[in-house]
């Protein structure tokens, strides 16, 4: 789409807007008595609608002025990422248990771990265009470079090596504790205090720095996807930004369901390995090679197909694991119960 300049600044001007009306409504930033709260599922349901409705009528919006073709490329993106965003909270998920931040600050944390995506995001959309439209061999590289994470992404599931990883640890945190001592314990959310003369860095500083590179890592995965769907800048970027607007409501919502969704990454290395070969297949097409392209709106259905097919696997696999289990509870009590009656019979 040909985007004049005032609908980009009118549009990033549009999204802080909404941020800080986020943060007045559910912070209460003004407010020095109360203090910051715990976030509610039900407050996180309404908020978590807003920011999906809200995204799905700039789709529409991208589809009365851009045409059909652009507000597939738009849909397909954005659930794309919002699919790449859903695993990124996983790990902000073990991050936040690594560092055991209070509930009530959480949604602190994961504002500022939003913020942190939008920038580097924003940061990689502009690179990634540039390079694409400096050099069209480029899609060789991206294709190939999700076909990879797709396969790793199987192999550390596979592994345990998601869930096993120590975020608590990571080089970047490591490096801050060579620098400035670390407290013991919170100061609410400040991320310096005073300490018997000494400036200290907080627990709440160490779990900025561990989201801010994670976000860093997760950018580089999803950047190079988006843009094996469109190559549009204005599509990309407002795709990823509604992919994370929303990100800390929805994680409150699916903090019950995280050990649940079992089969999610199977899904993301699907739709990453679909992906890049849909690049590599663009790439060869541009350079006169003969073979099949795949179109937007075979994309957008492999994609919902895959998610859907995923999340309802989890589900119903998690149903049958908690069935099992409240079935072996049972057989165990009545085992009991026999073994007490035989006692008593003796």
């Amino acid at each position: 789409m040909d985007v004049p300049t005032w609908v980009w600044f009118a549009t990033i001007g549009a999204m802080v807007a909404i941020l800080a009306v986020d943060l007045a409504i559910v912070d209460h930033p003004w407010s020095k008595k109360s203090g910051p709260k715990e976030f509610g599922v039900k407050q996180a349901a309404w908020w978590a609608a807003f920011y999906m409705a809200i995204a799905v009528v700039f789709g529409f919006g991208v589809w009365y002025f851009g045409g059909a073709t652009a507000a597939g490329e738009y849909f397909a993106g954005f659930i794309t990422e919002k699919s790449l965003s859903v695993d990124n909270l996983f790990v902000f998920y073990l991050i936040i248990g690594a560092f055991a931040v209070p509930k009530k600050y959480q949604h602190e944390v994961l504002l500022v771990g939003i913020v942190i995506a939008l920038v580097m995001r924003g940061i990689f959309i502009a690179v990634g265009a540039q390079a694409i439209n400096a050099w069209s061999e480029v899609f060789y590289l991206f294709g190939a470079f999700l076909i990879y994470t797709a396969v790793k992404i199987v192999r550390d599931h596979m592994k345990g090596d998601d869930e096993n990883e120590d975020y608590s640890d990571s080089f970047a945190v490591r490096m801050v504790r060579k620098v400035w001592p670390v407290a013991d314990d919170y100061h609410g959310a400040r991320l310096t205090v005073r300490l018997d003369g000494r400036r200290h860095v907080t627990p709440m500083l160490m779990v900025i720095v561990a989201i801010g590179v994670t976000d860093l890592v997760f950018a580089v995965d999803s950047i190079p996807a988006i843009f094996g769907l469109t190559q549009d800048a204005y599509i990309v970027f407002t795709a990823n930004a509604f992919a994370l607007l929303g990100l800390r409501q929805l994680y409150f919502l699916l903090a019950g369901l995280m050990d649940r969704l079992v089969y999610i990454s199977w899904g993301l290395s699907i739709i990453m390995a679909f992906i890049g070969v849909k690049m590599i297949l663009h790439a060869l097409h541009e350079n006169g090679v003969h073979v099949p392209e795949i179109g937007i709106a075979t994309s957008l259905t492999v994609i919902i197909g895959v998610m859907a097919v995923t999340i309802v696997a989890s589900l119903l696999s998690s149903r049958g694991g908690s069935a099992r289990e409240a079935s072996a509870d049972g057989d165990a009590g009545e085992d009991d119960g026999e073994g007490v009656r035989a006692d008593r019979t003796n």
